[in-house]
């Protein structure tokens, strides 16, 4: 059986008791609480239980409803992950779930929401599909997809007369990812796409390859490194890529692997999030707490497992605490709510959350142990067309 554990945050628990009164909400949330994504996970679970508390003042009630937090461990797992998802559905009775990391472990739920009838809150899988040709009307996401994170980088990087080549992880997550990326460059030039297996840890002979690509072609020539977990494909820069007038480029990533960014000083790209970034009284909470509770920053993923949070308690605001799947629906499609990021909103034709991303050019601090992304620009939703895909 499923083990039930206790969060205490502040004042307030969230309790995960046998002994559950019936007006209270039951919130699965089915992570990769282990894996390779572990790493991710840990963030989202702390940022999920913050937004909640948040959300609530504190009270963990909605309209005198407890919000109940259960959790489910996927291991990373497809198969594992569709099981406890079905487990938090039926047995305990889940009204709503959030989850889970991998692209993946996602994509496999999917049908798992259909089959029950109930929603589940995408965070922070990326896959396209997820909100694509996989998805169905049950399912929402906080998380951006792929083609939000391709576009706002083509942003900061489509100019006339640049080369790039893309290095990525040969899975959903990584194809994707450059899929978006091709579609959304107008003026740049995409010559080479290099896909090597997510455990890859030698990244020489894919690193020989994107060099032979872009080393004889003129103007700005660029590698974009898109790539999650395991493994340090920064490490081509032992190769000197700058002998061939080579730059590396890549998204945002959490704290410990802005700690390899440190050797590409200027390097540009655009991030989910960096908490020293956006603006708002949400994030100055978190931040503030975060430091408090941990004695660390909020990372990429802990903004999201906030704002997943913040959407699940805004919902049952507006229904007054009625958790019914065709209610939850109604009120959520199209709604808007604040995140450390700022405002998000659901888009009604396929539930993916429209936000912003942040163009950002690493600075490199010796006081501070990763790289930091300072921002040149928001990247307005406005700012992007992210197509819509599904077959609704």
């Amino acid at each position: 059986m499923q083990l039930r554990r206790t969060f205490m945050i502040g004042l307030a628990p969230l309790l995960l008791s046998t002994g559950l009164a019936a007006q209270d909400i039951k919130i699965a949330h089915v992570y990769d609480k282990t894996g390779v994504l572990e790493a991710y996970a840990k963030q989202t679970q702390a940022g999920l239980l913050m937004g909640i508390e948040y959300a609530t003042g504190g009270t963990m009630m909605v309209n005198g409803h407890k919000l109940v937090v259960i959790e489910k461990d996927t291991q990373g797992k497809p198969d594992i992950a569709k099981s406890q998802l079905a487990s938090a559905y039926a047995d305990d009775k889940a009204a709503l779930a959030v989850g889970p990391t991998s692209s993946g472990a996602a994509l496999a739920m999917l049908p798992v929401a259909e089959e029950y009838k109930k929603i589940l809150l995408v965070e922070p899988a990326v896959a396209d599909s997820i909100t694509g040709d996989k998805w169905n009307r049950f399912i929402f996401r906080t998380g951006r997809n792929s083609s939000q994170d391709a576009i706002s980088n083509a942003v900061a990087l489509d100019k006339a007369g640049v080369s790039i080549a893309t290095l990525a992880q040969d899975y959903a997550f990584g194809k994707d990812f450059v899929r978006a990326f091709r579609g959304a460059l107008k003026q740049a030039k995409l010559v080479h796409e290099e896909y090597l297996p997510a455990t890859t840890t030698d990244f020489t002979a894919g690193a020989q390859r994107l060099f032979d690509k872009l080393k004889n072609l003129p103007g700005r020539k660029i590698i974009f490194i898109n790539w999650a977990g395991g493994g340090n494909p920064f490490k081509i820069a032992d190769l000197d890529p700058k002998r061939f007038g080579i730059e590396i480029a890549t998204g945002g990533n959490i704290l410990p692997a802005l700690a390899a960014y440190k050797a590409f000083p200027g390097l540009e790209g655009s991030a989910y999030y960096y908490y020293e970034i956006p603006k708002n009284k949400i994030n100055d909470w978190l931040v503030k707490e975060h430091f408090k509770r941990f004695n660390t920053p909020p990372d990429f993923f802990t903004a999201g497992g906030m704002s997943a949070g913040l959407a699940v308690v805004e919902a049952l605001k507006k229904t007054k605490g009625d958790a019914t799947t065709e209610k939850l629906i109604a009120t959520m499609e199209g709604m808007s709510f604040d995140t450390p990021k700022g405002k998000m909103t659901f888009r009604k034709e396929d539930h993916q959350a429209m936000q912003s991303m942040f163009h950002f050019k690493i600075k490199v601090d010796p006081k501070v142990a990763w790289a930091v992304p300072e921002l040149v620009r928001e990247i307005k939703i406005e700012d992007m067309h992210i197509p819509i895909t599904n077959k609704r």
